[in-house]
């Protein structure tokens, strides 16, 4: 570690990037980092401070205004007190701090504070963890890292964990590291590099020492071949967002790779994971241990079925932990496993959106590995389930979940759009990205979905949208969008059907292969777009919403435009009995009716604008501004006000309509509902 030349803070937020970037050493907001110096206070009289890492931020994207600064000599005024609860010590270390506006410390401090070093790093390796989670792992832990290493018995993080740690440490200058036993490592040193190095050099010792053990690896075969994984994929996965929305709608995330398949494929693996997670901290994201489901293969619907009823298992043990460990006076989270083993498939975990579902799979994935190291060990055993349910309610921790912004109207909400590379489908792919939902741009300009997509990506979050390509009026094309919702988050709740095409010509002058084409998009399509969702949607059994791009012209035909105004109102009818069959399953259906949206769509021709022009007298470039002056309100009508009432009618605030027709043309007399 190259620190010279660096402030203390600067040189702090480079040892804990460098820490935060190796992910089996920490991942996701765990671990902290502390230096002590001296800055000066708000009068610029100099103080001796400790810089650690705030509750909640990530050692691998950590910035110096990550690690608040507290005044050293009031933190050690502390350590002599007997006993202190978790309430006082907050608001102690909150007392403490140097700035009171600067991020809450980590519940950590003490320990940080107590320990005589310059430099401490708290981190949670894979190979320490895989060493101490056994009945006997301290006195592993103890032969394989050597005698400058002490073992503290587990503690929950504390005032109390504090006192222990600097006890193991008190007297013993040649101490490199404290192993919290079931939680991870402390190194502290006199330098940054010293502090950084000796974190290295204890986990590549225990690294060595497993990897002469071997890693436990199942001969176990999957039960299907990769092709027909991706169809019983298909056919359960939305059924397993359902059952893991039963406490509220989630988003998943899956792992399919040969090393989840392996795991997933060993019984001796899947018993352990049923002790629990490999270190406390786990536990918010993953609650206290995964379901397993039965293997894949078979009926689709019975492997549901036989899910559900692993599901109601697993709901009444936790219902026991609970009893067994929940401290008074909280309130338990709904009875919802939030990571999932499927043998055959893999590993599944959820989130409210896709950055929380990819954490918690990550951190599913690294109980997995470091199950996997310790089996040749013997028997894994991580902390208590009653220390685990302690750890999991108790409030110092959860504070961590308020720290997440207020979720936004259509949060945990899967969409399709499709038509989603211009005009108004780009527009609703806009809105709904904008109000929380993970979207899929499907358009048969791929090329044009996916950078829209990465665009969305870019402006409202990693993960939050995809783009594929799709013909919609082939069977192919049109479940293209729908298998991308499920495949990147488990299911569908929204679709936008909005592609289309405008073909203008007097009846006894239509070609008729504009007729079929019209027909193909603008009916067929929709049919083949709305039969895949549907059935997405009925399998995971969460309602949804639908809201068809239909057209001014149904209610109120155009000359010159048959072939359009006919297979609208296909579409149209088409949403109308579907609003008829998805009322049971609480499908709801409506139509929005826009006219004259010209900025940024695809949808007129060349041919079709210059014909429009040519039949009114006026200039191409005039049309948007004629077909304004011949509403109600003169005002021209555009994609955004369209996407609009999409919103409106996909979120909850119209939860009681369906089969409705929204006009969006300015007022349109001939096309006022009737």
């Amino acid at each position: 570690m190259a620190a010279r030349g660096l402030s203390d803070l600067e040189a702090l937020v480079l040892r804990s990037r460098l820490l935060g970037a190796e992910p089996s050493l920490v991942i996701h907001g765990g671990g902290n980092t502390s230096t002590k110096t001296v800055e000066p206070d708000h009068r610029g009289r100099p103080v001796r401070v400790l810089r650690i890492k705030g509750s909640g931020s990530d050692l691998a994207t950590a910035t110096a205004r990550d690690f608040p600064a507290l005044r050293l000599d009031d933190l050690l005024s502390l350590k002599d007190l007997a006993r202190m609860d978790d309430g006082a010590m907050v608001t102690d270390l909150a007392k403490c701090l140097l700035d009171p506006a600067a991020p809450r410390p980590s519940i950590e401090t003490l320990l940080h504070a107590f320990l005589p070093h310059p430099h401490v790093d708290h981190t949670h390796p894979d190979a320490i963890l895989a060493l101490v989670n056994h009945p006997d792992g301290a006195a592993i832990a103890r032969r394989v890292l050597g005698p400058r290493i002490a073992v503290v018995p587990y503690v929950r993080p504390g005032f109390l964990l504090s006192r222990h740690a600097a006890a193991a440490a008190r007297g013993r200058p040649d101490l490199e590291g404290l192993v919290l036993d079931k939680h991870g490592l402390v190194t502290f040193g006199a330098t940054h590099a010293e502090s950084y190095g000796r974190t290295i050099a204890l986990v590549t010792r225990a690294e060595r020492f497993l990897g002469a053990r071997g890693r436990r690896r199942t001969a176990t075969r999957p039960t299907l071949s990769a092709a027909n994984r991706r169809a019983f994929a298909a056919a359960i996965t939305p059924g397993l967002r359902g059952l893991m929305s039963a406490g509220g709608r989630m988003v998943l995330a899956h792992d399919g790779s040969p090393d989840a398949l392996r795991y997933a494929a060993d019984p001796a693996l899947r018993r352990a994971s049923q002790a629990g997670p490999a270190t406390p901290d786990h536990v918010l994201h993953l609650k206290p241990w995964p379901l397993i489901t039965p293997t894949v293969g078979g009926d689709p619907a019975r492997w549901i079925r036989g899910t559900a009823r692993a599901a109601a298992r697993w709901a009444r043990r936790y219902a026991a932990y609970l009893r067994a460990g929940l401290p008074r006076g909280l309130t338990p989270d709904p009875a919802v496993p939030r990571a999932v083993i499927v043998p055959g498939l893999g590993l599944f975990a959820s989130g409210r959106d896709s950055r929380g579902a990819g954490i918690a799979l990550d951190l599913l994935c690294r109980n997995a590995r470091i199950q996997s190291l310790a089996a040749p060990l013997g028997t894994y055993r991580p902390v208590t389930e009653r220390d685990l349910c302690a750890f999991e309610y108790w409030p110092n921790e959860r504070f961590k979940l308020t720290l997440a912004p207020p979720e936004r109207e259509l949060a945990r909400r899967i969409a399709l759009v499709t038509g989603a590379a211009s005009g108004i489908g780009r527009a609703c792919a806009e809105v709904l990205a904008r109000a929380g939902a993970h979207v899929v741009l499907a358009d048969r300009d791929g090329a044009g979905a996916r950078r829209e997509a990465a665009a969305l990506a870019a402006r409202y979050g990693a993960g939050r949208a995809v783009g594929v390509a799709g013909d919609i009026t082939t069977e192919a094309g049109a479940q293209a969008g729908v298998d991308a919702a499920w495949a990147a988050w488990g299911g569908l709740d929204l679709v936008v059907s909005c592609a289309g095409i405008a073909r203008a010509a007097p009846v006894d002058a239509l070609a008729l292969a504009d007729w079929e084409a019209s027909l193909a998009v603008n009916a067929t399509g929709h049919f083949l777009t709305a039969r895949a969702a549907f059935r997405v949607m009925k399998r995971q059994g969460l309602g949804g919403a639908f809201a068809f791009i239909g057209t001014k012209n149904v209610p109120a035909p155009g000359a010159e435009f048959a072939a359009y105004s006919a297979s609208k109102a296909a579409q149209v009818q088409l949403a109308r009995v579907l609003a008829l069959e998805g009322g049971p399953h609480g499908i709801r259906v409506n139509i929005v009716n826009p006219d004259a949206i010209f900025r940024g769509s695809r949808l007129w021709s060349a041919a079709v604008l210059r014909g429009r022009a040519r039949t009114h007298g006026i200039a191409v470039g005039d049309l948007p501004e004629f077909y304004a002056k011949r509403n109600v309100l003169r005002r021209e009508v555009l994609a955004e006000d369209v996407a609009e009432a999409v919103l409106f009618l996909l979120s909850d605030r119209s939860a009681k309509t369906t089969g409705a027709q929204l006009p969006v043309d300015g007022g349109v007399p001939a096309a006022f509902p009737r």
